[in-house]
């Protein structure tokens, strides 16, 4: 009776996982779908642990073993979550994700070790456990390297015949899992396939730039997925291929979007190194060159006396960890009669949904965040558009200079608004490497300073008013 049981909870397991997914979709529901999606992943390691038939003699110190693992990592992962920093979420959610794929791997190892090795015909579970092995070995070293650019630790570099190297790598992976499915399954070669799918996923990653980011975290999150649900495919366990096949099929829709948004193929961002140290560098704007600067006082005189401002944020609003005083400030002008919406550009800072969680984290009304599509057309009829630490995704070279690097990619079009104040630490250029020629537009003021002090002067000027 525990068999049918067990299949049971997995399917209650398995639509929990799907209700979670798509309350995620809001961020009104989000919290609760996260929290109903993490019960049913309870509920199925505890049907497992409670239910699984298992002959295994060993079968107390194994319990053993996994409830150890459990405790460990309820309490490094209970840790990480709490202290870590809105600006850091990204690298955390890399790390994750190259556990996530770490697990994998390891699944498709310990397998291997006690999978007959069949004589003849097609052996669907050694594909299972090749493909598992190399997604899941490519998504680990390959989110540790994004960990690593994120963090800071590891710089964007392009190594001689990196996208030659590449392609041969990718060749000779698939050309050993062909050889050990129809030729000789030597674990000499299972474990030379193990080694160089880290390789590829290192070389996979070193070279693409900060401004690819959120579609290589999207990415890397479908490999971990698929990887999962080859576990799944192993064991035999629905609760994991359906939560594999979940993570994966949104990973991979995810990704399409980040490209889509940045007006670019797969292949363009995989092979390209958009924003990377081998990259195409600055590009000096032609004509005026000429910045002009606002102060405090002039700026909260132009903001109370406006109509309807515009907020764009990007990863610097993340860094000086100014969303609170932003929104702040966003309720100063409301209680005066302005107006007050954010644009939100789907690549904005460094994974997708960035600049919605930080927001979010301040109590930001989610009716406020506009995307793109949305707000692009009344950006012509807003009085003030302020950017705060957003660069390439407002820069008008995408419409215009069609040599530059990000040609072609949407942008949100704040050079269409009556007034646009830039709010930099310096004059320093994006994550895509060149110049925005919006710093010297005529209609453009620059306030340098750190954002959340320039906010939190900003905020008290208003109240002047």
């Amino acid at each position: 009776m525990s068999l049918p049981i067990l299949e049971i909870t997995y399917l209650v397991a398995s639509l929990t996982f799907v209700i979670g997914l798509k309350m995620l979709s809001h961020p009104d529901s989000a919290r609760r779908g996260n929290l109903i999606a993490a019960a049913g992943m309870l509920l199925a390691i505890i049907a497992t642990l409670g239910l699984y038939q298992s002959y295994d003699p060993n079968k107390l110190f194994n319990y053993g073993l996994i409830l150890f693992g459990l405790a460990l990592g309820t309490v490094i992962g209970t840790v990480m979550a709490k202290r870590v920093q809105m600006t850091a979420m990204p690298q955390m959610v890399s790390f994750f994700n190259g556990m996530g794929g770490a697990c994998a791997a390891l699944i498709a190892i310990i397998e291997y070790q006690q999978h007959p090795i069949a004589t003849a015909g097609f052996d669907g579970a050694l594909l299972v456990m090749l493909l598992g092995l190399v997604i899941g070995s490519v998504s680990f070293s390959g989110s540790m390297i994004a960990y690593g650019k994120l963090e800071g630790k590891i710089k964007d570099k392009t190594l001689p015949f990196n996208q030659a190297a590449n392609m041969m790598l990718l060749l000779v992976l698939v050309g050993l899992i062909i050889y050990q499915l129809f030729g000789a399954a030597y674990p000499v070669l299972f474990y030379g396939l193990f080694v160089i799918a880290l390789v590829y996923g290192v070389l996979f990653v070193m070279p693409i730039g900060g401004a690819d980011m959120p579609v290589v975290i999207s990415l890397l999150n479908s490999f971990t997925g698929m990887a999962a649900a080859f576990g799944g495919f192993l064991y035999g366990n629905k609760a994991m291929l359906t939560g594999g096949i979940l993570v994966g099929s949104a990973g991979t829709i995810l990704t399409i979007l980040m490209c889509k948004a940045m007006n670019r193929s797969l292949t363009n961002v995989l092979l390209g190194a958009f924003g990377s140290a081998g990259g195409a560098g600055a590009k000096s704007a032609e004509g005026d060159q000429t910045v002009r600067e606002i102060s405090i006082s002039d700026m909260a005189v132009l903001l109370s006396y406006s109509q309807n401002i515009v907020i764009v944020p990007g990863y610097g609003l993340a860094v000086a960890q100014a969303q609170h005083i932003c929104h702040e400030l966003e309720k100063l002008l409301e209680e005066k009669g302005v107006e007050v919406n954010y644009a939100i550009h789907p690549v904005a800072g460094r994974m997708p949904g960035h600049m919605n969680v930080l927001l979010a984290e301040a109590d930001v009304p989610y009716e406020r965040l506009q995307e793109m599509d949305e707000i692009n057309p009344r950006l012509a009829n807003t009085d003030v558009v302020v950017v705060i630490g957003a660069n390439d995704v407002v820069n008008p070279a995408a419409k215009n200079d069609s040599t530059s690097p990000i040609y072609g990619m949407p942008i949100l079009e704040v050079d269409k608004a009556k007034t646009v104040v830039i709010l930099k630490r310096g004059m320093a250029a994006g994550y895509a490497g060149i110049e925005n020629e919006l710093f010297f537009y005529p209609k453009t003021r620059m306030l340098f300073g750190d954002a959340k002090d320039s906010l939190q002067k900003l905020a008290s000027e208003v109240k002047m008013v």
